[in-house]
């Protein structure tokens, strides 16, 4: 499978099931707009997606119970989507099954370090050369429950790197842990956090404005924005 050529450049917003997806419909309702919605899993049921990935066998759901409460979910999914699924394999059951191009993906990335669903398809963004992903609902762990943590996590912070690498801009809801990004700006840079003005980094047009946090809005102030009121929460584009 070839790339494809009119995503080049586009912006795509990429639906997990952790609980910062809200800040996507948050975002809907307050008019943000993407070029595509990539959905994982289950996520297709709810979201207006463009593209759904799911990387399981379709066996996983239609001849087990093995992924518990999303089996019915993903049964009905698979059946009935008239979106395309990327999947491992090619399954009658899933209507409109597509096979996830993993030799060309691994090749033209040089890697093949996909542990979770999720970094399937980050890569296939980095394959396509799309200009910005924004994350949601792609959590793994969560401050209020100490004693949970999914898997995956540093496979999806590798290939957001990649990303990055590839002057691609990435925007990460400030609800999940990826990146930190639910840390205070205050405590982002350690070490200039211990200050008694801890340095904070604010993204702006693909480079960071640093400065002490009690003054980085004077900073700010040259470019037109407010801490307080256009970069809250900061995210994670390349610098």
């Amino acid at each position: 499978m070839s790339r494809i050529e009119h995503l080049e450049g586009k912006t795509v917003a990429i639906i997990g099931l952790g609980v910062s997806q809200v800040d996507f419909a948050i975002g809907l309702e307050n008019s943000r707009e993407w070029d595509e919605v990539w959905c994982i899993n289950s996520a297709g049921l709810v979201y207006p997606a463009d593209r759904i990935f799911a990387l399981d066998p379709a066996s996983r759901f239609f001849d087990s119970n093995d992924a518990g409460k999303q089996t019915h979910a993903m049964k009905k999914l698979m059946a009935t989507s008239d979106v395309p699924i990327y999947t491992c394999e090619l399954d009658p059951r899933i209507k409109n099954a597509v096979r996830y191009p993993v030799e060309d993906v691994c090749n033209e990335t040089k890697c093949a370090y996909m542990n979770t669903t999720v970094a399937f398809a980050i890569a296939y963004a980095l394959y396509n050369k799309v200009g910005r992903i924004d994350l949601f609902g792609i959590d793994f762990s969560y401050k209020e429950n100490m004693h949970f943590a999914e898997a995956g996590r540093a496979c999806v912070e590798f290939w957001i790197s990649k990303c990055m690498s590839a002057d691609i801009l990435v925007g990460i809801s400030g609800r999940s842990t990826v990146l930190d990004s639910n840390v205070p700006a205050t405590e982002k840079l350690y070490g200039f956090h211990r200050l008694d003005k801890p340095l904070v980094a604010v993204p702006h047009e693909g480079k960071f404005i640093i400065g002490p946090y009690d003054e980085i809005n004077t900073q700010l102030e040259e470019y037109g924005l407010k801490i307080n009121e256009d970069v809250v929460p900061p995210e994670p584009y390349k610098g």
